[in-house]
């Protein structure tokens, strides 16, 4: 079976959690690792996403890391989570003046 495995970067500006970690992850960029298997028996190519891994930087020992596995949703809705509280701080700083309130 073949299979191929793709690498990203996410940027958490709030610190997170996931689901299945008791811990909350600190802001920051993280490499997301995703493992897809080709589907076969098809007329084109298509993958399936067989697994999902997050590397976190291992606080205790410097320059240690260690691959996480995650959902793919649980990193999605992290993700919207996370853009979500930026959109809500970007709202609140953007709001009126008194000047342009009295006009």
């Amino acid at each position: 079976m073949t299979s191929r495995t793709t690498t990203s970067t996410v940027t958490f500006v709030y610190p997170f959690l996931l689901p299945g970690y008791s811990n909350e992850f600190p802001a920051s960029t993280y490499k997301i690792f995703a493992e897809d298997e080709l589907l076969t028996n098809l007329s084109f190519a298509a993958y399936r996403r067989t697994a999902t891994h997050i590397r976190i930087e291992r606080a205790d020992v410097t320059g240690r890391t260690e691959l996480r596995p995650v959902d793919q949703h649980d990193l999605d809705l992290a993700l919207s989570q996370d853009q979500s509280r930026i959109n809500q701080q970007n709202n609140s700083e953007a709001a009126l003046s008194p000047q342009e309130v009295n006009k």
